[in-house]
Order: structure tokens, then C-alpha cells, then sequence
């Protein structure tokens, strides 16, 4: 499937993707009891964004904590499908959606009910090692259950060496794993990122992955702060962020809706076409 950043965020050369942090949702071991604070909470922070100026949202089960290593219950994607269709109504905002810690096929259920634009999906291709135990790629699944939905207009963004896991065995060099995620995997973006959540993403692993992904976007997935824009500007496509636009920019906290009118004027600044 071709694909390009312009055909969703338009006239942003380098769109900016904000996360919406979902509390724990019902079933989970700290699901607060009551749906409308997790309602409550998301809305808020949907419009924080919007209001800040991002080019898309991504909505994600962030607290549901600790994940499972393979499929999600279906009562998780119920949840996760009723939410992200309320912000896709409420805010016209390309969406994207990714099912902890590894579940496409539900992100891409969730996406295709809610009428999102894309998903992330952490380990497309090969396995790793995770605090959730072996997280395995299933992109063979996934390729074909979106043609079997007539859902190609959703779009894969795929983290190279996800944060929060390991290699088993001899790691591939990173031009070979570029190489097998898009060409093998299908994957129309590829996500770099920092060891954790909140990590700096190395410049030079991603002008490597860069070199390596050809036309295929590459987009910063963690660790962008406004001060370090200027190192990652020349090689990113596109950033997603979550902890630097939170309140002191902790994970755990709401969205500051002027902590993301400060990055985005730095991204202006520099550049990167944000849409007048």
C-alpha cells in the first residue's frame, strides 16, 4: 500500500501526533470503578491537544497496566471502540489507535469501527523480549484481516526496536530490521524511539533509520522535548508525543494545553510547516 504523511495531516511537512493516555479501563487492576472519569479525563485531554495545535491524536490503553502479551480481552476493545469514536466525532483530527502491548488486530478493529486513520503496532515483525514476557510480530495476520475488512486506507505505524523490550539472540543491524519491517512486514511508517517511556530517541539511530527507510516515513516516537528539536528536525517526518505535553511533563499527569502551544511554536519556528 502507498502511503504518505501529507494524504492525512495535509499541509504539515512534519506533523506533530499528541497521545491520549487512557486511565485503566474496566478489568484492569487499577480501574478507578466509575467509566465517566475515563471519559472525563480523555475529552480533556483530546481538547488540550486539539487546542494546542497538533496535526492528530493517538489514542492508546496506556493504563492498563500490566499488559497482556498477546490479545486483549473483547471487552477491552468494546471500551476502546466506544471512546476513540467519541473524540473522532468530537475532534476532527486525523486518529490513531494502539491496543497494549502488542494487539494489532484489535487496534485495527477499534481503528476500522471508529473510523481512524492508523495504528501503531510495537513489534510488527520478528520478537522481543518484554516485562510482558515474549511479544511475537504478526503482520502476516494483520495484512490480511485489513484487506479482508476493505480497511488499506488505515495505515501501519511500526515501532523499530520498541522501547521497553530487548532482542532474543543476535540483534539484525538496523538496516537489515528497516529493511524486513517495510518490505516483509508492510509497514507504511516506521516509529523510532528511546529504551522507555519518556526516553530520548538517539539523532544517529535516526538518521540511520532514516537512510535506510527510503520514501517511507519515519517519525520520533518518544523523548521530543522543544529544546531537542533541533536535533531531530533534518531526519524526522513527523513526532509523536505524550510525556512532554504533560502537566511538568510527567506521564501520569493531564495534558497542558500550553506546553503544547510552546513545543508547537518551536516546531514552527524550525520549520516544519505547520498548517496557518
Amino acid at each position: 500500500m502507498g502511503f504518505s504523511l501529507s494524504k492525512i495531516w495535509r499541509e504539515a511537512a512534519k506533523p506533530v501526533i499528541g497521545m491520549i493516555h487512557l486511565l485503566p479501563l474496566p478489568g484492569s487492576p487499577r480501574f478507578g470503578g466509575d467509566r465517566r472519569v475515563i471519559r472525563e479525563a480523555m475529552m480533556h485531554d483530546a481538547a488540550a491537544l486539539s487546542a494546542g495545535g497538533v496535526h492528530g491524536l493517538m489514542l492508546e490503553n496506556f493504563g492498563d497496566a500490566p499488559f497482556y502479551p498477546g490479545p486483549v480481552p473483547p471487552h477491552v476493545v468494546a471500551e476502546m471502540a466506544i471512546l476513540a469514536d467519541e473524540v473522532r466525532e468530537e475532534f476532527k483530527l486525523p486518529l490513531g489507535i494502539n491496543v497494549l502491548r502488542n494487539d494489532s488486530l484489535a487496534s485495527l478493529g477499534v481503528a476500522q469501527a471508529a473510523g481512524a486513520d492508523f495504528i501503531r503496532v510495537n513489534v510488527l515483525t520478528g520478537a522481543r523480549v518484554t516485562d510482558q514476557g515474549l511479544v511475537q510480530g504478526n503482520a502476516h495476520n494483520l495484512l490480511r484481516e485489513r484487506r479482508r475488512l476493505g480497511a488499506d486506507s488505515i495505515a501501519i505505524f511500526a515501532d523499530i526496536q520498541v522501547k521497553h523490550s530487548a532482542p532474543i539472540g543476535p540483534e539484525p543491524t538496523l538496516d537489515q530490521e528497516v529493511g524486513e519491517l517495510i518490505e516483509r512486514g508492510g509497514a507504511d511508517a516506521v516509529i523510532v524511539s528511546g529504551c522507555v517511556t519518556g526516553a530520548e530517541t538517539d539523532p544517529q539511530e535516526l538518521a540511520r533509520v532514516k537512510a535506510a527507510a527510503g520514501a517511507t516515513p519515519v517519525l520520533v516516537g518518544s523523548g521530543v522535548t522543544p529544546d531537542r528539536l533541533d536535533d531531530l528536525l533534518s531526519d524526522a517526518d513527523g513526532f509523536i508525543v505524550g510525556s512532554s505535553f504533560k502537566r511538568d511533563g510527567l506521564f501520569g499527569s493531564p495534558i497542558d494545553s500550553e506546553r503544547v502551544k510552546t513545543f508547537m511554536a518551536r516546531v514552527g519556528q524550525n520549520g516544519s510547516g505547520v498548517p496557518s
